[in-house]
């Protein structure tokens, strides 16, 4: 999210994302050992801008998306890559990490925002029956009666 946050304040230069995803690793993880994951997230959600951007627009109309915080704004764009494209990422997790992370650094109402676009998203999803399969399984334990 950080370096979603500064890629976006500094001009949505995609030439200098890994100058700014090396920067916040350095910064705020330096023992964090799962650098691939961290790239993978920002560059999906680069590769993917335009439409996970349309998709925060229909699901947020009274929100154009240049009016958004620029928190806000990426919270949404991870969560909605998360949501779509991630399939490692159950889609329950993704927004509730999102209303975390808005919680977290948003404003006062950021969290409730975040949740009500991400659920109308994954509303959608279950609606048009994309929900991920990892989403839908539902573990039954059987109990036994020994003796």
């Amino acid at each position: 999210m950080q370096s979603l946050y500064q890629w976006d304040f500094l001009g949505m230069e995609d030439e200098k994302i890994e100058e700014i995803i090396a920067f916040n690793r350095q910064e705020f993880a330096p023992k964090f050992d799962d650098q691939k994951f961290v790239e993978d997230l920002v560059h999906g959600v680069m590769e993917k801008r335009d439409v996970i951007d349309e998709f925060i627009t229909r699901f947020a109309p009274d929100w154009p998306l240049e009016s958004l915080t620029l928190i806000d704004r990426n919270i949404l764009r991870l969560g909605v890559y998360e949501l779509k494209f991630a399939d490692a990422i159950p889609a329950k997790v993704a927004i509730n990490e999102a209303i975390e992370l808005a919680k977290g650094f948003g404003g006062q109402s950021s969290g409730r925002f975040v949740n009500g676009v991400l659920g109308a998203v994954y509303k959608d999803m279950v609606a048009k029956g994309e929900v991920k399969k990892v989403d839908l399984e539902v573990k039954e334990e059987k109990v036994t009666n020994i003796g």
